[in-house]
């Protein structure tokens, strides 16, 4: 009889991994990231362990969205106040580059307390330079299709 196996939380080594971000599409390169974060691109992927990678995200200043994108969608919130404020995703590329693929990927992963650790994991900059070298990540290509 063959048992199902569950990872238990300090089984499971995490490893680091770069990805360039230059001239890739948002939604693609953010599903891709997911699936690294929550563990599931490993034979071992346990849901209610975290057993995802580190990944470092580089040049995220350079993504790109398909389409007339960066004119029409448009990202709201909600204040407190009535109405909501929103924004294009044009202008908010402007103010914080990182945020646009940050907020696709946490819109990915899943909704409970696992999310927020798994989101820790992700390492966003706008140059190609990191300061986690120490960690000796490998280089990974996402979002070729």
């Amino acid at each position: 009889m063959e048992k199902t196996f569950m990872a238990k939380p300090g089984d499971v080594e995490q490893k680091w991994l770069v990805v360039d971000a230059k001239d890739k599409v948002v939604g693609r390169l953010a599903s891709d990231i997911a699936m690294i974060l929550m563990g599931k691109h490993r034979p071992t992927y346990t849901p209610h362990i975290d057993t995802g990678d580190y990944v470092i995200v580089l040049n995220v200043d350079k993504v790109i969205f398909t389409g007339k994108k960066w004119s029409n969608k448009r990202y709201t919130w909600n204040t407190g106040y009535p109405s909501l404020r929103s924004e294009t995703a044009a202008e908010r590329f402007a103010k914080k580059p990182e945020l646009i693929l940050k907020e696709a990927v946490r819109r990915m992963l899943p909704k409970n307390k696992l999310a927020g650790k798994m989101l820790e994991k992700m390492k966003l900059y706008t140059g190609d330079q990191h300061p986690h070298q120490a960690q000796c990540p490998e280089a990974i290509e996402l979002a070729i299709k």
